[in-house]
């Protein structure tokens, strides 16, 4: 069951009716069994085995650091760490340990939903013993925590600080808040099944027949590919943090006009931006504490490694390594080459200009997409073929990209694009619910039916594979 089944249209109704009709002190377990109901449907009972033991250890562990002695909870602490670290290790790369590729060993179904919410364990625990939260004695409540099941496969990343107090306050009938949650679950299904789906079109015909294209098509495809997986994830995010509103719960944003970044540093603190809140304060961060003697290199190793792991967090391949090395080098470079930059900038009187910001958003955007090459291709030498031949321009170059997709895909492309678009200046960042009466029903209407008419089905979201 996915956002955009059938069958999750119909389990969302019934489970909000049923949500709303149950006394205010029974909703968690409501909202749980839904939870569990709705990773039950993918049919991997292993799944359920995996968030089970995960929640029991990190439950156990945070209550076991309530103690005031620093060695019990020292032991604690490393003991749910490295046990929610263990599980999802072997969860993620049991694949590899097996040579059959069909359920219930396919790396695609095996660990859906368990980085999501071993990363938010381990992040429950490393605020208790931070004492930058309390311990969460409700074991109930605490499950609710880590399998709500809007974010359960996809995030966001909840920290507890932030969702464990709204599982625990009363609930109050909202019927602001939970328009705002259709509204946006509907601009999220647009998103995926009207825009990225399309654009999916466009860069598989490139990836999936790579040494056919070279020039403009592979840089076309690239850029899909790049579009694709932002309207995708970011798709998902809307449609999870419109469920949540739904039942009174705020979910974190997850995107913040990524692609509008002017630098990579700027681009992470717009891109999954719950991971990368993690990794900064869980990774980075105690890395670069422990090597603050060394100035600006220790903060460069830090990024480096950072990064290596978030590559080696997407998968076991050595695209998503590289991926990940080039982030942590865009990043660790720019730790000596920012000073000089500002003064360059200031030199050339050109800081602060429209100017500055296009051509920082145009080369963080490119460089981002350099990235998204090794993160797409399905092999080291693939992305070597397409970085080496994006200049290539020969007789066939034109026919290639006449071929990537039919002049009628392409102009319902550029609709549907210039539609979330004026939709995102529109609303500039507000709610759809801020928009002139009018113009707001005007957007409704334009968005049902481009649903309606240009939706197109998919097997899954990119990120379930993570």
């Amino acid at each position: 069951m996915t956002f955009t089944s059938f069958s999750y249209f119909l389990f969302l109704p019934v489970v909000h009716i049923i949500f709303q009709l149950t006394a205010d002190r029974w909703r968690w377990l409501v909202l749980l069994f839904a939870s569990y109901g709705f990773y039950a449907s993918f049919k991997a009972p292993y799944l359920l085995g995996v968030l089970v033991t995960v929640t029991g250890v990190s439950y156990a562990c945070g209550l076991g650091m309530a103690e005031k002695v620093e060695s019990v909870r020292k032991r604690y602490f490393w003991s749910g760490c490295f046990a929610c670290a263990a599980t999802l290790g072997v969860m993620k790369y049991l694949p590899l340990l097996h040579s059959s590729s069909t359920p219930p060993f396919s790396s695609a179904i095996i660990s859906i939903g368990v980085s999501y919410f071993a990363f938010q364990a381990i992040s429950y625990l490393v605020d208790i013993y931070l004492e930058i939260q309390e311990p969460e004695t409700h074991f109930g409540r605490f499950a609710l925590f880590l399998a709500f099941f809007p974010k359960l496969l996809q995030g966001p990343i909840e920290r507890g600080s932030d969702l464990l107090p709204q599982l625990n306050q009363p609930y109050r009938f909202d019927y602001n808040l939970v328009r705002s949650g259709l509204l946006l679950f509907g601009w999220g299904l647009f998103k995926k099944v009207a825009v990225a789906n399309r654009l999916a079109v466009c860069a598989d015909q490139v990836y999936n027949n790579l040494h056919d294209h070279t020039g403009i098509s592979l840089i076309v495809g690239t850029y899909a590919y790049a579009l694709q997986i932002y309207y995708d994830f970011s798709a998902y995010t809307d449609m999870a943090r419109g469920t949540g509103m739904m039942f009174g719960i705020h979910l974190s944003e997850n995107f913040n006009r990524p692609y509008l970044a002017t630098s990579v540093a700027d681009f992470w603190r717009r891109w999954h931006m719950s991971f990368s809140r993690w990794i900064l304060d869980y990774i980075f961060k105690p890395l670069q504490m422990g090597w603050r003697n060394w100035g600006k290199s220790g903060t460069a190793a830090a990024l480096i490694i950072t990064f290596f792991v978030s590559g080696i967090w997407h998968g076991p391949t050595w695209g998503f390594v590289v991926w990940g090395l080039l982030h942590g080098t865009y990043l660790a470079v720019s730790t000596y080459y920012s000073p000089y930059q500002k003064r360059l900038h200031k030199m050339l009187r050109v800081e602060k200009t429209v100017w500055l910001r296009c051509w920082q958003v145009m080369v963080t955007f490119n460089l981002v997409c350099v990235a998204w090459i090794f993160f797409r291709a399905k092999t080291l030498d693939d992305a070597i073929y397409v970085l080496t031949h994006l200049g290539v321009i020969d007789n066939s170059t034109l026919a290639n990209l006449i071929n990537i997709t039919s002049v009628r895909e392409g102009l319902v492309l550029v609709f549907l694009l210039t539609l979330t678009v004026s939709v995102s200046c529109l609303s500039k960042g507000r709610s759809l619910l801020e928009v002139p009466l009018r113009l707001r029903w005007g957007i409704y209407y334009c968005l049902a039916l481009a649903i309606m008419v240009f939706s197109r089905s998919s097997e899954s979201f990119i990120y379930f594979r993570f």
